[in-house]
């Protein structure tokens, strides 16, 4: 079984500052691309950022040069440093990582999401 588990949302306001985090745990042996979606009602998924196991890292055009994403691998956890946030990042953030369990098999799991709103 494998779990991830974001923390960090909450309401912030315009230009403020966010960090999200992500934990995953259980019968991991290997843990490779992590990232961040977000999806605000009525709106399909829409991709956020991600990093490789080296720490290869690719950002939306939206967010680049404001979000930052980052990698524990000692802890198996990934962040989101949001800066600079506007009313349009309101979304619920869900991160999700591929990864292969004890047993060899490799999937990609997803967290249940953390609210992030953005507001004055």
């Amino acid at each position: 079984q494998v779990q991830l588990v974001e923390s960090g949302g909450g309401l912030v306001q315009p230009g403020g500052s966010l960090r999200l985090s992500c934990a995953a745990s259980g019968s991991i042996f290997s843990i490779y691309i992590m990232g961040w979606y977000r999806q605000t009602p009525g709106k399909q998924r829409e991709f956020v950022a991600r990093i490789g196991s080296g720490g290869t890292t690719v950002y939306a055009d939206s967010v680049k040069g404001r979000f930052t994403i980052s990698r524990d691998n000692a802890k198996n956890t990934v962040y989101l440093q949001m800066n600079s946030l506007k009313p349009e990042d309101t979304a619920v953030y869900s991160c999700y990582a591929d990864i292969q369990t004890t047993t060899r098999a490799r999937s990609v799991y997803w967290g249940r999401g953390t609210q992030v709103t953005v507001s004055s």
